[in-house]
């Protein structure tokens, strides 16, 4: 069985984290909450560097234990509970959900552009998508952005994949970038994972970024909750983040995995939607997700059903690109 259905990395940590592992090994004293002087800094280095976002203090910065920790959490964290809303894609990683439940709130999926609805103290956004790997524009971005501040409410972008794009593709925007936020933080945050793009998910390595007095906020609570990255964690994620060479790679070596995948799925009569960037592929032949994943069970590939992201996913699977090139092209023969 080649399992496609979960985007776990599968490809080796970059030797150069290893090595600041490992020099930061001797820490018998507690982390700091804040994250150390040194990561806060590669985080805001990092963020002109590859994303062009600026203006960022490196108070508006927090590591976090990954990402799916502060994704569960965010709305608990920021007082969020009964009677309040939580808007989420209409297809979407399912702890957005999870975490709007975990604080005791409503939650309603919007639309790809579609502006929250009045009462919505949390919005989450993604791009590129799990699970479509759609790209959204800087004007999609911004208006909706524009929405939300004029209503109150939380804009938290999961920016996960941001670094994930083909060559010939969109290039994803962050949600802090100027054509988006309009120069401001406020209202703003964005949550990044090294998983996907330094190989990390076993080191648990994230941090959120944005609003200053949200971030403070977070950390206030986070540090007496527990919520502390490990320092030899801390000085990992400063080697991945001053380092760009890897990253590159990486979004090569899933560029041509995509390929691959692409064209096995396309010959064997199913259609790809969307899929321009991040981790996965968005499969359909037009019939109930569950008989596709049996399709492609009885054939040796585990694929993740549609309907897990969302009631309108019932007749997509999602497949993952995290798989090495030799499982990859026994997909392909199979799928032949």
């Amino acid at each position: 069985m080649v399992d496609l259905s979960v985007g776990t990395p599968v490809d080796p940590v970059p030797p150069v984290v290893r090595a600041a592992l490992t020099a930061a090994a001797d820490q018998p004293g507690y982390p700091y909450a804040a994250g150390t002087p040194e990561l806060r800094a590669a985080v805001v280095a990092a963020l002109a560097r590859r994303h062009g976002v600026t203006g960022v203090p490196p108070e508006a910065v927090l590591p976090t234990i990954g990402s799916k920790e502060l994704v569960a959490w965010l709305p608990t964290l920021l007082g969020i509970g009964a009677g309040d809303v939580v808007a989420v894609p209409a297809l979407a990683y399912p702890t957005y959900e999870v975490g709007a439940l975990l604080a005791g709130a409503e939650v309603v999926r919007l639309a790809p552009g579609e502006p929250p609805p009045v009462g919505t103290r949390l919005l989450w956004l993604n791009s590129p998508s799990n699970p479509t790997g759609r790209v959204a524009g800087a004007d999609e971005l911004r208006g909706v952005v524009d929405a939300a501040r004029e209503i109150g409410a939380v804009v938290a972008s999961d920016e996960c994949y941001l670094t994930l794009y083909a060559a010939d593709g969109p290039r994803p925007v962050s949600v802090l970038h100027p054509r988006v936020s309009g120069g401001r933080s406020d209202g703003l945050l964005v949550v990044h994972s090294l998983s996907k793009s330094s190989n990390l998910a076993g080191y648990r390595a994230g941090f959120v970024a944005g609003d200053p007095g949200l971030v403070s906020g977070l950390l206030a609570v986070r540090r007496h909750a527990g919520m502390l990255v490990p320092r030899p964690v801390q000085a990992a994620m400063v080697a991945a983040l001053d380092d760009d060479e890897h990253v590159a790679e990486q979004r090569t070596r899933y560029a041509e995995r995509r390929i691959v995948l692409h064209a096995a799925v396309t010959a064997a009569g199913f259609t790809v939607t969307h899929s321009e960037a991040g981790l996965y592929l968005w499969v359909t032949r037009g019939e109930p997700c569950r008989e596709t994943l049996r399709w492609f069970a009885a054939r040796g590939v585990l694929v993740a059903p549609g309907e897990f992201y969302g009631p309108t996913g019932d007749r997509h699977v999602r497949m993952a690109l995290t798989a090495t090139d030799e499982r990859l092209a026994a997909v392909a023969a199979r799928l032949s």
